[in-house]
């Protein structure tokens, strides 16, 4: 078991802060204070160094925040992998998924995971790609799902699906009345997208590289934290937008987006499982895997 010391300090080192670590283990901020000054006298060591109302990781404090992930991951890793033998299947599987992954894909397959090992837990973090890689490195969750290629070389790749980022705009639109431009007309229309660390970001931004455009010659308007956010400002704005394809499947059914072709000129990427170099998935992230590859299989 991982001391309950060893959690209240992961818990302020994951958030620099004592009052969210305070309301993520539903403790008093005093009994943080009073976990972390008896941690650090049993150490021997200050583990943090406090400016006015900040905190940052000492040297020591930011060693021991790395093999305190380390033995969290293995205690995990661990209680799955003994679970393995049991009839009944239990232990926690911490996902986290970028958000388009996270609010248009994957409530499916944790449906069908609960139903199939209800006594297992399961914790969804979800963010930007970048995020995400960051919080896997981390050790704060045991399997990514990202839609864009992380700039790490720390980071292994599984693929889960096909996707596809295309152009739309509102119903509404009467900017872009068209079903078809190109992209010279591209550089002219406002466009808003994903903020920077998102992995659509960073697949749109290579495509029109590839088509020897920069992002900074489009007349961005706008970038938001989330395609659902981008799905809301198109309703006010004669704006384009570049969103999955997955992730409107209900607004083109009711007809209140409408696609926009884009001529000779497409977006197709991976949506991809991630873990760090040199690691194995854990049994339960095998098995959720499994469950997400016969998701998708059969439709």
């Amino acid at each position: 078991m991982e001391s309950f010391r060893l959690k209240v300090f992961r818990s302020v080192a994951a958030n620099l802060s004592f009052t969210k670590a305070a309301n993520e283990l539903f403790i008093t901020q005093p009994a943080i204070t009073k976990n972390i000054q008896a941690l650090e006298k049993e150490i021997g060591l200050r583990l943090f160094s406090r400016i006015g109302n900040k905190i940052t990781l000492t040297p020591a404090g930011k060693v021991l925040f790395e093999y305190a992930n380390k033995l969290s991951t293995m205690k995990i890793d661990l209680d799955n992998r003994l679970n393995s033998f049991k009839e009944e299947k239990t232990g926690v599987l911490r996902i986290g998924a970028s958000t388009t992954i996270a609010q248009y894909i994957i409530a499916e397959v944790l449906a069908k995971f609960h139903k199939k090992f209800p006594s297992v837990k399961i914790f969804l973090t979800s963010g930007n790609s970048e995020k995400i890689a960051a919080a896997l490195l981390n050790g704060e969750i045991d399997l990514g799902i990202v839609e864009g290629k992380v700039k790490s070389h720390d980071i292994h790749y599984t693929k889960f699906i096909s996707d596809e980022l295309v152009a739309v705009v509102s119903q509404r639109n009467n900017l872009i009345v068209k079903n078809e431009i190109t992209l010279n007309e591209l550089t002219k229309i406002p466009i808003v997208l994903r903020e920077s660390g998102s992995g659509t970001l960073e697949v749109f931004e290579h495509a029109i590289r590839n088509k020897k455009i920069k992002l900074s010659s489009l007349n961005i308007i706008m970038q938001l934290g989330s395609t659902e956010a981008i799905k809301q400002y198109l309703e006010t704005d004669n704006c384009l937008g570049f969103i999955s394809i997955r992730a409107i499947e209900k607004e083109l059914k009711k007809g209140t987006l409408r696609k926009i072709k884009v001529r000779n000129f497409q977006i197709k990427r991976t949506l991809d499982f991630i873990m760090p170099q040199g690691s194995s998935f854990s049994a339960m992230a095998v098995q959720f895997i499994k469950l997400a590859g016969q998701t998708y299989n059969q439709k």
